[in-house]
């Protein structure tokens, strides 16, 4: 049986006074897309410094690969974009670059790695005239310059625009496919949804909840019919409607009993333009697990 790419047994962290990580356990195996999600102070990116030895545990033990945190990453089987990383200045990209992937036995082909990580045109360029989007990139790059079969990433398109995340996402999925184990913590939600094969839910230091995102968001009671009404409506009184919202000319139903509530609405002779019902999104069902905002 191959080794799990990162196996977690009653991880325990802690800040001070303060329980970051409380016994935690949480088993990852190989070629899996893995989104950490939940609440700031959730314990995510303490949970991925710990995997990457970056913390010392108050208790528990954490096997990547089946090695210790340190000895995985000084054998080149973990890579990792961290949310606060820098790039040395005064350099230029390919100089960086050569430097990182001088330190491993067997680095990733430059022309692949290049092309991979989407830094093409960028190798000549100075770090410190390298915009947002650019540093993550380049960031991937050095992550991936050791040709890590574990990457773990935290927030790491968080200075993308909407067009360069796209290119991101494309970029871990081509991984993925080539057998990439890719851990990602994020706030981006939506990115979560499409991307993971599995999303683990993290609130005050534990795991509460573990599955499939379609998973997830069935357990969420409910569903929202969306449609245009002119002002001054109201729809408190529909059968089946737990809650209301409007924005602009559009009105959001919530609803336990979708078809009770369409029955009244169509009763109540509503037109129901731009109709449009919906199940529970992945926000709601994070939101519903850690009882609070992300």
């Amino acid at each position: 049986m191959p080794l799990d790419a990162l196996d977690t047994t009653g991880l325990t962290v802690r800040h001070g006074d303060v329980l970051a990580v409380d016994d935690l356990d949480l088993r990852i195996g190989r070629g899996e897309t893995v989104a950490l999600l939940g609440p700031n102070g959730a314990g995510k990116s303490t949970t991925v410094s710990a995997v990457l030895g970056l913390l010392r545990p108050a208790a528990g033990s954490v096997r990547v690969l089946g090695r210790a945190p340190a000895d995985a990453v000084r054998a080149g089987c973990v890579g990792a974009m961290l949310q606060h990383g820098g790039l040395p200045g005064e350099a230029r990209v390919g100089e960086v670059l050569h430097l990182v992937r001088r330190s491993y036995a067997d680095p990733w082909p430059l022309g692949d790695l290049v092309a991979t990580a989407g830094i093409g045109g960028l190798l000549g360029r100075d770090v410190d005239a390298l915009s947002g989007g650019q540093r993550q990139r380049v960031l991937l790059a050095l992550a991936l310059a050791g040709q890590p079969p574990l990457l773990l990433l935290d927030e790491p398109t968080s200075a993308m625009d909407v067009e360069g995340r796209r290119a991101f996402w494309t970029t871990m999925r081509d991984l993925a496919a080539r057998g990439t184990t890719v851990v990602f913590a994020t706030h981006h939600l939506e990115e979560a949804d499409a991307v993971a094969d599995r999303v683990v839910v993290m609130a005050g230091g534990r795991v509460v909840a573990d599955g499939p995102s379609a998973g997830l968001r069935s357990a969420v009671a409910g569903r929202t019919v969306r449609f245009s009404a002119p002002d001054g409506v109201t729809f408190d009184r529909v059968p089946g409607v737990t809650g209301a919202s409007r924005l602009g000319g559009t009105v959001a139903l919530a609803t336990a009993d979708v078809e009770a509530t369409l029955r009244g609405l169509l009763a109540d002779g509503v037109p129901l333009d731009d109709l449009e019902v919906r199940g529970a999104s992945l926000e709601d069902a994070v939101l519903a697990l850690v009882g609070g905002g992300r």
